[in-house]
């Protein structure tokens, strides 16, 4: 009797062990955090960079570590092209890029694109901010794709091998890099330039080989990514304004809690305000150190040469194709 009492308390011990073990482990992958991978294409010494990692680092505190977020720079998961498709398939989790290269996609975002559409960049951030922003990126749905938010690449630049750009008519003849957008490639045709896209990353090479002569993108980006080492001349045209799109699995971003979604979101629109602020504060000193490092800067290239020649003309193109309700949208913005 004393035998079976015992064994009976040995067999209540081991399966009391064997529970505990087992509600102790449930609990542990229970609290195992969610990883996403996070791409990007330029150096980590921009402010894409230094703002996806304020991004993951506001994140993961604010899910106390539920979410934890690797962030890739500088093309390491592939080029803008690849990004997108990753994001779309999931094997990328969140990826940031430039607009242009969504918009094959949902073609209603070029209009953001559109040059000189924006005179200063508080009128762009109101723009991208409120309602006209977020049915755009709402309009990546239909694609896998969950749009969080409107991060910037900031106001285009012209710079080029060949010669100095002081109006629109120095600018015919040359080979320069664009991106995809519909509208840039008609505005650098407008002006008697061959456009040739191409996704960033192959940028650099491009101009050192001299395939391209020239590219066209804010001076904070041209010195992050060493463009004075391949580029004579810089004129501060300011012909577009580029917003960097960051863009999620949709279906990866649906299987998160819906609490960790809010955070995302939220920490999404904060990591903007906290890399617009970097490129603001940072411009004229990008400006001051690319002369610096040897390049020819024209601060203030006769700009209405340019624009009225391209601005009309691609407004129109825009609205051929996607009708002007986006264009009515955001011109009545402050």
């Amino acid at each position: 009797m004393q035998k079976n009492l015992k064994r009976i308390a040995g067999s209540v011990l081991a399966a009391s062990i064997t529970l505990a073990f087992a509600l102790g482990a449930g609990a542990s992958a229970a609290q195992s955090p969610v990883k996403l991978r996070f791409s990007h294409t330029v150096p980590e010494t921009d402010s894409q960079h230094k703002a996806a990692l304020e991004f993951s680092k506001r994140v993961k505190e604010r899910t106390q570590g539920g979410v934890e977020i690797q962030v890739f720079a500088n093309s390491q998961l592939g080029n803008d092209v690849t990004l997108v498709t990753g994001v779309r398939s999931g094997t990328i989790d969140i990826g940031a890029t430039g607009n242009p290269f969504v918009t094959g996609l949902a073609p209603k975002l070029n209009a953001l694109d559109l040059p000189y559409q924006f005179t200063d960049a508080q009128q762009a951030y109101r723009t991208l901010d409120g309602a006209v922003g977020r049915g755009l990126l709402d309009e990546l749905g239909a694609h896998q794709i969950k749009g969080l938010a409107f991060w910037e690449i900031g106001f285009r630049s012209l710079g080029n091998n060949k010669r100095p750009i002081n109006t629109a008519a120095d600018i015919k003849g040359l080979k320069i890099r664009t991106t995809p957008n519909p509208s840039h490639l008609k505005a650098f045709q407008l002006l008697g330039a061959n456009p040739q896209p191409m996704p960033f990353a192959e940028v650099f090479g491009a101009l050192e080989s001299g395939a391209v002569d020239g590219q066209e993108n804010p001076p904070t980006l041209m010195l992050s990514s060493k463009m004075y080492e391949v580029q004579k001349y810089l004129s501060l045209t300011r012909h577009a304004y580029t917003p960097l799109v960051v863009i999620m699995n949709k279906a990866r971003f649906e299987s998160l809690k819906p609490e960790f979604q809010k955070v995302v979101l939220e920490e999404a629109a904060t990591a903007a305000n906290f890399q617009r602020k970097l490129n603001n504060d940072g411009e004229k000193a990008a400006i001051a150190e690319l002369r610096a490092k040897g390049m020819q800067i024209n601060e203030t290239p006769d700009v209405e040469s340019i624009r009225k020649i391209v601005r009309d003309e691609t407004r129109k193109l825009y609205v051929e194709k996607n009708g002007d309700a986006v264009l009515k949208a955001m011109d009545a913005q402050p």
